[in-house]
């Protein structure tokens, strides 16, 4: 089965979008109907399996549905979204480490939730994708992370060096709940549809502690916040983010600052021509007043010529040929590449018993998603460390398992990892690379 959207979907998304797009104060009141409609749920329920994932609060899995009868399964949710009877589970809350340290935490709504919340998705999803600005790109349709490094970096060499490198406090747990609705329905007026969508945000939460005690928070008595992990909550944290770019473009301050947003979610810069602090105050003002905070510690301001900051992975600022000229440089920030390290240490660890074959097939599927990702800007430098650095530790993991008592140089020279052990390597000599 082909997970491409069935072409009466898209044409009912085409059609959604274009309404939006033509009538900008447009409100849609015969929405709910499109969620149980039986290809959009079901195109839902391909997507949400396609994607996988842990189980929710009732420990039920895709493989548990299936072998008990997913025909069964898939009617009742749609007899219970048709009488208005489907109420969402409690979400099962975990915490993942956080890239600088930390951990956040991640709401897992059970697999019947993630269901709707998709379907709700195909329908409300190009209603919104209308109204949102170009200067967005976290969590859209042909849009990714890639694009708004890649616009971030023109910016730096259109001369805007002046940054507002800026953080946004806990932005997915501090989104008001009354505001963001008030959001939603400038263009909704579907009362199922709304009921639905509140539902989702005052949800339970089920956390566990350390003795393995569980415990519910949250619920009716929540007034912000929209759990991680949710389908539906990248476009929501979408939607109350386009309250501030969207003020931003009202109120010309573009214009006035000589400035331009680049926004990847809860993250994006101001890139400016000599107007940034002004920007980051008029920034810092607006975010208060729709209830959200910079983030003091971490927002600040940089000269892109003389200084870096990092964004998306990527860190921005000067550099120098090989030549000695300098320039503008987009480049894996020093902590992807840290990141990267562990992950691969994490791969090749001692106790690691798989076959090597298949260790090696795992290390070159990370290895291609991090050189996919950094395939843009200034990478040689980069991609050498990261291959001198797989060198040593496939090296190691295989002296380790041959019981190999030197350093294993001469059993397994520099070559014979990318050679007979299959490892990719990232930095190949050719015409683009000398």
């Amino acid at each position: 089965m082909s997970l491409k959207t069935p072409e009466k979907i898209r044409q009912l998304q085409k059609k959604l979008y274009v309404k939006a797009k033509h009538e900008p104060t447009f409100r849609f009141y015969q929405l709910y109907d499109k969620v149980h409609r039986e290809d959009i749920l079901m195109h839902a329920y391909l997507l949400a399996r396609a994607n996988g994932g842990a189980s929710g609060v009732d420990g039920q899995t895709f493989s548990d549905i299936e072998k008990e009868g997913l025909v069964e399964w898939f009617a009742e949710l749609r007899e219970e979204l048709h009488s208005k009877t489907y109420k969402p589970n409690p979400v099962r809350r975990v915490t993942i480490p956080k890239p600088g340290g930390g951990t956040r935490p991640l709401g897992i709504p059970t697999i019947r939730d993630r269901v709707v919340q998709t379907a709700a998705k195909l329908v409300l999803e190009p209603i919104f994708e209308a109204d949102f600005e170009d200067c967005a790109y976290g969590y859209r349709p042909k849009r990714s992370a890639q694009d708004a490094v890649r616009k971030v970096h023109q910016l730096l060499r259109d001369g805007y060096t002046d940054v507002v490198d800026a953080d946004l406090s806990k932005y997915f747990d501090t989104i008001p709940h009354h505001e963001l609705m008030q959001s939603v329905a400038r263009r909704i007026v579907d009362r199922q549809m709304l009921k639905l969508i509140k539902a989702w945000l005052k949800v339970p939460v089920e956390e566990g502690d350390d003795r393995g005690n569980r415990r519910m928070k949250g619920g009716k008595k929540s007034k912000q916040g929209t759990p991680q992990g949710g389908v539906i909550s990248p476009l929501l944290a979408n939607i109350y983010m386009h309250r501030y770019l969207k003020a931003w473009r009202q109120r010309g301050k573009g214009a006035q600052y000589r400035a331009r947003i680049v926004n990847y979610a809860d993250d994006f810069v101001i890139l400016s021509r000599g107007h940034a602090a002004e920007a980051m105050e008029w920034t810092r003002s607006t975010m208060a007043k729709i209830g959200l905070t910079l983030n003091e510690t971490k927002t600040c301001l940089r000269r892109a010529q003389v200084e870096r900051f990092d964004f998306l992975g990527y860190t921005f600022g000067p550099a120098r040929s090989w030549q000695g000229e300098p320039y503008l440089a987009a480049q894996p920030s020093a902590r992807s590449l840290k990141r990267l390290k562990e992950r691969i240490i994490a791969q090749l660890h001692r106790g690691n018993m798989d076959p090597g074959p298949d260790v090696v097939a795992r290390l070159n599927r990370t290895l291609r998603g991090w050189r996919n990702y950094f395939s843009y800007g200034t990478r040689r430098v980069a991609y050498r460390a990261v291959d001198h650095f797989v060198r040593q530790r496939v090296r190691g993991f295989f002296r380790r398992r041959h019981k190999v008592s030197t350093r294993g140089t001469r059993r397994f020279p520099s070559d014979w990892t990318s050679g007979p052990a299959g490892v990719d390597r990232l930095y190949v000599i050719s015409p683009a690379n000398a």
